[in-house]
């Protein structure tokens, strides 16, 4: 572990102990991809045939977006809750740090040139705190998948704004976090437009919708705006939580606060 994250040992526990190994520094041993090297046509192409070798001939966007969400679950909740936390940045840009690649073609860690630094007391624009994971990493690499196989930017935005959600969600249900420390992180959520009047990516990747079910009853559905169109590879079904199951549901009007 990053010897600065230690203080989030807290949170890295039970099914988040994983993340203790997520980030780690350039003297691991294991050989590791340039970040930059992610966005090549080639690199991209042998990863997904790694990840999923039996639907080479399938859909590529669904790999893509299956694949995306792989990268994201690992790289989005431990830089956030670093950021949110304890104002720390780490250098997570794609030109800064290094990957280490499974044999399944699937990022295992993230190879850092250094442990990070503490954020100046000065950065209080949400969006300026994000930079580094929202511009110079998610954007980059969404921007060459989206290019390479013909997926729409919308699909992997929500796929990674998906994990920052569950983030937020986690931070709250803790009890241990007050809510002033992750206010800059629901407002990458909650607000349409970024501070330079650009539409926010991140806006919204996640609806709570009350829906009636079968036997009259009301729940609580977590629902993705956008589908990551995982059906369409073959013998993979839709997601639980599908927005295309759930539009079908008969809505209860009131909002879910």
């Amino acid at each position: 572990m990053i010897p600065a994250l230690s203080r989030l040992s807290f949170l890295l526990a039970g099914p988040y102990a994983f993340y203790r190994d997520v980030l780690t520094l350039a003297d691991d041993p294991r050989p590791a991809l340039p970040g930059r090297e992610l966005i090549r046509p080639e690199t991209l192409d042998t990863l997904m045939r790694r990840f999923r070798p039996k639907d080479a001939n399938n859909d590529r966007r669904a790999v893509a977006s299956l694949w995306s969400k792989e990268y994201f679950l690992r790289l989005v909740p431990p830089v956030a809750a670093a950021n949110l936390l304890l104002s720390w940045h780490l250098p997570i840009g794609l030109d800064e740090f290094s990957v280490i690649i499974g044999p399944d073609g699937l990022p295992q860690a993230f190879k850092l040139p250094d442990g990070g630094t503490a954020m100046a007391s000065t950065c209080v624009d949400p969006f300026a705190r994000f930079d580094a994971l929202l511009e110079k990493n998610m954007a980059v690499l969404i921007d060459a998948l989206a290019a390479h196989v013909r997926i729409s930017p919308r699909v992997l935005w929500c796929n990674g704004g998906d994990y920052f959600d569950r983030l937020m969600v986690a931070l709250r249900q803790s009890g241990l976090v007050p809510q002033a420390l992750t206010a800059a992180g629901q407002s990458i959520l909650t607000e349409p437009r970024r501070t330079d009047g650009r539409s926010n990516p991140m806006y919204q990747p996640i609806r709570y919708e009350r829906v009636l079910k079968a036997d009259g009853t009301a729940d609580v559905v977590r629902q993705p705006r956008v589908c990551c169109i995982r059906y369409l590879l073959p013998g993979v079904p839709y997601c639980g939580n599908c927005p295309h199951l759930t539009a079908v549901a008969r809505r209860i009007p009131s909002p879910v606060s």
